[in-house]
């Protein structure tokens, strides 16, 4: 993508926003998969009350693991932004790289280096799927040109290709 994407807020801006976005994602998504697991693992009787206390505990700290990544990518991609001068899909993979790298930076060397690969290489799958996708609907998209009455006469197809030979 050569230009900026002016539907998204500027540089300082989207930090905070997808920073919220990411707390929101972890929490709601946390609170599904904890409601389910302290349901489960809660005596018969006590279902919906371990439910809610499993939630009320994890949900929050889920979001806010999210949030800690959202906010580190989003501050790594508009760095990247900054320091490039262009918008590419390389900025986001790197940004994926180096918070995959920091988040796992007290394990050690060897672990923040497999957790930056990971990174790297998750953003570059969602980067690719979002080309791959909107190649592809661009392609169905194509305008296509009207049948004119000298087309009909010659015998060549709406889309300006060649009519097929009847050999």
């Amino acid at each position: 993508m050569r230009s900026s994407d002016h539907t998204r807020d500027p540089c300082p801006w989207v930090i905070l926003n997808d920073l919220g976005g990411a707390f929101a994602m972890g929490a709601i998504g946390g609170g599904i998969w904890h409601s389910i697991k302290g349901a489960k693992n809660s005596p018969k009787g006590e279902r919906l009350v371990g439910a809610l206390t499993a939630v009320k505990a994890r949900a929050p700290v889920l979001g806010g693991n999210f949030a800690v990544w959202g906010g580190m990518f989003s501050t790594f991609d508009c760095a990247m932004k900054s320091i490039r001068q262009k918008e590419d899909p390389w900025n986001s993979i790197t940004s994926g790289f180096i918070t995959g790298g920091l988040l796992a930076a007290r394990g050690g060397l060897k672990t923040a280096t497999a957790s930056a690969v990971v990174g790297g290489v998750l953003l570059a799958l969602i980067e690719g799927v979002g080309i791959a996708f909107n190649r592809m609907m661009a392609e169905q998209n194509r305008p296509v040109r009207p049948q004119l009455p000298e087309d009909v006469a010659a015998g060549s197809p709406a889309n300006g290709s060649p009519a097929p030979s009847s050999a």
